[in-house]
């Protein structure tokens, strides 16, 4: 059942006198919603209480980013050298384009792999397999920097 559906219905039962509880269980409601309802719908009428109803469950839509403002955006970034976010607003700023830092990172992001500087993916290379108990032990890169393993 439609959401407006259960409105007008519990519109209906209560024009003929149905206690909210039975409306409730009717409509398969809380007792406290249908109360909310009614009050609604007195304070408006059915027809306007409905009408906003349904415009209450649209959702506002999402704003998107210009398209010239966002091939500007990675334009100055090649031009200044992969810069930052922060100083990509600034040059846009000098043009005369208003846009959030936020804004500016989430188009990086969209179209670029920004990653922090000390976090980037490094060839590990194969790991080592054990064939017998206590053959390999687990280090990290820069503890082995300057080590010679002892041969016996």
């Amino acid at each position: 059942m439609r959401s407006w559906t259960q409105l007008e219905l519990a519109w209906e039962l209560d024009r003929a006198g149905v206690k909210v509880s039975v409306i409730a269980r009717r409509v398969g409601k809380h007792r406290a919603t249908v109360y909310r309802w009614l009050k609604g719908m007195r304070a408006v009428g059915l027809r306007e209480f409905v009408g906003e109803y349904k415009e209450a469950k649209k959702r506002p839509r999402r704003r998107k980013v210009d398209p010239y403002i966002e091939r500007r955006i990675l334009s100055i970034r090649r031009e200044h050298r992969g810069c930052c976010g922060e100083k990509i607003g600034y040059w846009l700023d000098k043009e005369g384009i208003r846009v959030s830092r936020s804004t500016v990172y989430r188009v990086l992001n969209r179209h670029l792999r920004l990653r922090p500087k000390g976090r980037r993916n490094r060839l590990r290379g194969p790991v080592p397999r054990a064939k017998a108990p206590r053959e390999v032990i687990q280090t990290t890169p820069w503890t082995l920097e300057g080590f010679t393993p002892i041969r016996r």
